[in-house]
């Protein structure tokens, strides 16, 4: 099966959208069920931004290997810091952090996540023709993106959560180190204790 570069744009938009998918059901579980993130937590929501960073890079400037390479060394990076909390929390009797989702924590989500970015991500760059085609200089944002709408709106969602999650972060923690584990937003107690 040939991949050319319209196509990997395609896939990488899929996959962008896959990655926010993920970081908004982290924001869904944050705000229904008011259950914080904590510090290894925001750290993985980090690798997540991270892996989108190498997303967009594919879908602004084409398909590189290098922009692959972004992409695993944050995958990387975020299944380490799961990795890490989950064996913080695998011995009997040491309890957990946040609501099992069909068994299993956010922070185990998390490494399964990762762990199929890697193998996503190490498939593309199996696909040369999608490297072959030599770029095109881009006049418009549309022709910056390929022409692709799916491509224009998963970047516009990465860079609203991205933002997002740097705002969010910034309020729970405030401009010192966050709380472990975190029991409120330390921004929105420290202005109400100014005022």
């Amino acid at each position: 099966m040939m991949i050319d570069a319209r196509a990997s744009r395609n896939l990488n938009a899929l996959g962008l959208f896959a990655i926010c998918g993920v970081l908004i059901a982290a924001y869904a579980m944050q705000f229904t069920l008011d259950e914080l993130p904590c510090p290894l937590c925001l750290l993985q929501r980090v690798g997540l931004v991270a892996v989108g960073y190498g997303l967009c890079l594919n879908l602004v400037r084409g398909p590189k290997p290098h922009h692959y390479g972004i992409m695993l060394i944050a995958a990387v990076y975020g299944g380490s810091v799961s990795i890490r909390q989950i064996l913080l929390h695998i011995v009997p009797g040491t309890g957990h952090y946040g609501s099992p989702v069909w068994g299993l924590h956010y922070y185990t989500w998390a490494g399964v996540c990762f762990f199929l970015i890697i193998l996503g991500t190490a498939v593309m760059l199996l696909f040369e023709g999608q490297f072959s085609k030599a770029p095109v200089p881009a006049t418009t944002p549309a022709k910056k993106f390929g022409g692709s709408r799916l491509a224009i709106a998963a970047f516009a969602l990465m860079v609203l959560l991205a933002a997002g999650n740097a705002v969010t972060t910034l309020i729970e923690c405030g401009p010192t180190v966050c709380a472990d584990p975190p029991k409120s937003y330390k921004l929105i107690d420290d202005v109400k204790k100014a005022g």
